[in-house]
């Protein structure tokens, strides 16, 4: 008897249940407008917001760091994989985010897979908002800490199990900044409060803001310490990527002095694996020079959000709360959200249903990533052609 012949039965199950995900064909450029299977489609599936990732700037980082440090590493930072790229990289970060220092990681998966479990343990306690990203999930299930999940920004239900945590030794609150499927914010000035009341530390993935909110493009906790200047500070541990809106790739952590050398020794997931490559190291310090320089990028890209938000509402499509780039066009069964993104690729737009375990049983959606490269043509012409294929939602 094969013993992998359970798989073929549940890939089975998945199909029935118009839940299989399957590879789709591989882009052959990147950016607003992208060849996909033979067929020039609008790309809404990217979260390349800031339309970085195929900038020659950040080409040119990168070619140049690979010629001068190599493609790989060969070893973990700890031994000898961090370059003087990184070190640089890291303390331009820093200084980005206003933070004493800051720790590269080789994804902001493995960014929060690793310092989660560094910062609780048996004796713990993690409190996450439901609508938490897979990767800040799967760090609370490493850790050997108790897990409270709280409704999706339910303030109220979070400060009654603060108040019946006590008897723990830590306490952590962890949420996005940006929920990654419904493009809203979270309530991060009441939650930096509750962690001041009841003494727990506070740790916000900024990996869907970075580079989109704030004055400066750091992020959700910069556009709300508008009314707290001292929120960032509240703040004691930020995440954060490159693989968005900053066209590069890699996850990065900024917090303390004393935080990041906990993390350098504890956090599993950079003491064990190799260090980022130069090259995107490079790119990605490009990256946040132009988010400093070119802040007409994320002031153009939220107004370009605004509208097709309220093109689509005012033909009666359901966004959510979205308030950013990330829309979401919610429409329930897995059938009938996989069919209309068929049809709108057919007709030449790329916007991917999202269904389970992505989302609830239930609430599937056409997730949209607006960059700053999509015209105004292109979203006055993604509503127009939706409107023509809602018989299939």
């Amino acid at each position: 008897m094969d013993p992998l012949s359970w798989v073929d039965e549940q890939l089975t199950q998945l199909e029935r249940a118009d839940l299989l995900r399957t590879l789709p064909p591989p882009l052959r450029t990147a950016g607003a407008s992208v060849e996909l299977d033979g067929q020039t489609v609008v790309n809404f599936a990217s979260n390349d917001y800031l339309a970085l990732a195929a900038d020659s700037r950040l080409i040119d980082a990168a070619t140049r760091a690979c010629h001068s440090s190599g493609v790989g590493r060969a070893a973990s930072p700890l031994i000898s994989g961090r370059s003087e790229i990184h070190d640089c990289l890291e303390q331009q970060l820093a200084k980005f985010q206003r933070t004493e220092a800051a720790l590269l990681f080789p994804t902001s998966f493995a960014a929060n897979a690793g310092i989660i479990p560094a910062l609780v343990d048996r004796g713990d306690a993690i409190y996450g908002d439901a609508k938490n990203h897979a990767s800040i999930i799967d760090g609370c299930r490493l850790a050997r800490a108790e897990r409270h999940i709280y409704p999706h920004a339910d303030l109220d239900t979070l400060e009654q199990l603060l108040r019946q945590g006590s008897k723990f030794r830590r306490r952590l609150i962890v949420t996005d900044s940006l929920f990654s499927m419904d493009g809203d914010l979270a309530p991060i000035p009441q939650l930096a409060a509750l962690a001041e009341q009841y003494q727990a530390m506070l740790m916000v993935d900024e990996a869907h803001a970075i580079g989109v909110f704030g004055e400066n493009g750091r992020g959700a906790v910069e556009h709300f310490a508008v009314a707290d200047p001292q929120l960032e500070s509240r703040v004691h541990i930020r995440v954060g990527t490159f693989a968005k809106s900053l066209g590069s790739a890699g996850g990065f952590v900024c917090g303390s002095a004393p935080l990041i050398k906990w993390l350098s020794n504890r956090a599993r997931t950079y003491v064990f694996s190799t260090a980022q490559p130069a090259g995107i190291a490079a790119a990605g310090a490009v990256a946040l020079d132009l988010v400093a320089s070119e802040p007409e990028r994320r002031n153009l890209l939220l107004k370009k959000a605004q509208r097709l938000r309220q093109l689509l509402n005012q033909r009666g499509w359901d966004t959510g709360a979205s308030v950013s780039q990330i829309i979401p066009i919610k429409i329930g069964s897995p059938a009938a959200t996989m069919r209309l993104s068929e049809q709108l690729r057919q007709r030449g737009y790329w916007a991917p249903g999202i269904r389970p375990p992505s989302v609830p049983d239930h609430d599937c959606l056409l997730r949209l990533g607006l960059t700053a490269a999509h015209s105004d043509e292109m979203i006055a012409s993604f509503v127009q052609t939706l409107e023509q294929v809602r018989e299939y939602a």
